[in-house]
């Protein structure tokens, strides 16, 4: 793998982390697979720092896989609640398609999602 690849595969999934009112907010950019669970956990959940609750805005993420699925549900059983935020059709369809939209409440804007 050459350094142009490198820098397009840590390019596919971008965060941005804030919290507002005691509440993280991870807002989440590009696709979300094997090789992005890293940025995908560190932006949820960050090592070394309380555990409040997190949305994860999910308007920018255009494609979702079984490993982070998998985060998402390892993550909601650490944290004291785990929302979902505004998922894109796609992310939305492959959530209830293996039932996580049950153990995952799932709201259709950032706004919602905190005010739930």
């Amino acid at each position: 793998m050459t350094s142009n690849d490198r820098a397009e595969r840590s390019a596919r999934l971008s965060a941005v982390c804030r919290v507002v009112d005691g509440v993280r907010i991870a807002t989440l950019h590009g696709e979300i697979d094997y090789d992005e669970t890293d940025i995908l956990r560190q932006a949820l959940l960050p090592e070394g720092q309380p555990v409040p609750p997190v949305v994860a805005n999910m308007s920018g993420v255009t494609f979702l896989d079984s490993s982070g699925i998998n985060i998402l549900l390892r993550i909601s059983q650490q944290v004291s609640r785990l929302r979902i935020a505004a998922p894109t059709e796609s992310v939305r369809r492959v959530l209830a398609l293996v039932g996580a939209d049950a153990v995952l409440p799932c709201y259709p804007t950032l706004e919602d999602a905190l005010t739930a």
